[in-house]
């Protein structure tokens, strides 16, 4: 019997999400220049005529994973811009961060793609709308320790350094998560909360 067109499309947004989370596996272990269509396509359990039905080229597919990561961070800046208290903003997103590395779903690795981004070897175009979200999130993220240390959530120290200094720690969470896999131990979020709150008024 032949399929219906709902069948259809959802065998086919199926074989897309696949192929998606074969891309980033790649990505994440080869890095986007050494990646090529092939092996996504070895990844996924498809064949190369698949893949290029979804995707004409290898920027298409990393644009259209550089998308959904933009639509996140977009999402993220309007939540730390957003009128809540700084410490519990911060802890909700530090959770959410941490639940995603020890979820065996390729968050982690999608991260490591992401932070690729920034690197040679990934299209100009891209590097441009990435480096423009991350300078966005990154302010926000900013303002919000400001805001926190007015009130005395947060301890002293400039908020451009703190902001540094904890998202390096996310990024190395998320390598160490990547080169483990389930041997990693995510820290507690106190733990990693302990650089913005230490020395806090109030």
């Amino acid at each position: 019997m032949a399929r219906t067109a709902e069948q259809s499309a959802a065998l086919s947004a199926a074989t897309r999400s696949a192929v998606q989370t074969a891309a980033v596996r790649v990505f994440a272990r080869h890095g986007y220049a050494a990646s090529a269509i092939r092996d996504i396509a070895v990844e996924a359990g498809v064949g190369i005529g698949t893949i290029y039905r979804h995707y004409p080229t290898k920027d298409a597919l990393y644009a259209d994973l550089l998308d959904q990561a933009l639509t996140g961070l977009v999402a993220l800046t309007e939540n730390l811009s957003g009128p809540g208290r700084p410490v519990e903003t911060i802890r909700e997103f530090t959770v959410q961060y941490l639940a995603g590395l020890t979820a065996d779903d390729g968050a982690a690795e999608f991260m490591i793609v992401i932070n690729q981004g920034v690197t040679a070897g990934t299209p100009d175009a891209s590097i441009a709308r990435l480096h423009g979200a991350h300078r966005s999130m990154w302010r926000a993220f900013e303002d919000l320790i400001r805001r926190g240390q007015a009130i005395g959530e947060f301890g002293h120290g400039d908020p451009a350094q703190l902001t540094t200094c904890y998202f390096a720690m996310l990024g190395g969470l998320t390598s160490i998560r990547v080169g483990l896999g389930a041997e990693f131990t995510a820290p507690d979020v106190d733990v990693v909360l302990k650089l913005l709150i230490e020395g806090r008024t109030g």
